[in-house]
């Protein structure tokens, strides 16, 4: 069955590429929704029904994390699982991204054989 991705990031070239390699990886895609920040992202959440979400960390409004924040807030986007899609590598950050609900993560610049190595599992 065609999953749902919602796909958040700042760039409106960054998410047509993400978009394209998700094509290219061969997953079961249907709809793919996009936001340009977190806040963006939780607006779309209160109308549509994703499967899984793809986030950028550095975004204007709302970034990653404060949207990790909120989305764990809320009992209705709680089990949506969300992977980071960002150059922010440290271990770090992505240690507190996991910490607030990130279930893993792709470091730019990706392959889309990277997309479908992290991503097939939720699909």
């Amino acid at each position: 069955m065609s999953k749902r991705v919602l796909i958040i990031d700042d760039s409106n070239t960054m998410r047509k590429i993400v978009t394209r390699s998700l094509r290219q990886a061969g997953l079961d895609c249907g709809d793919i929704l996009e936001a340009a920040d977190g806040a963006a992202a939780l607006e779309l959440l209160e109308r549509e029904q994703v499967d899984i979400i793809l986030s950028d960390i550095n975004m204007p409004n709302m970034d990653g994390m404060e949207f990790l924040r909120e989305k764990a807030g809320r009992e209705n986007l709680r089990a949506i699982p969300v992977v980071m899609i960002t150059t922010e590598a440290g271990a770090d950050i992505l240690a507190e991204a996991r910490s607030l609900g990130s279930v893993g993560s792709i470091k730019k610049p990706f392959t889309p054989d990277q997309v479908r190595e992290t991503l097939d599992p939720f699909f």
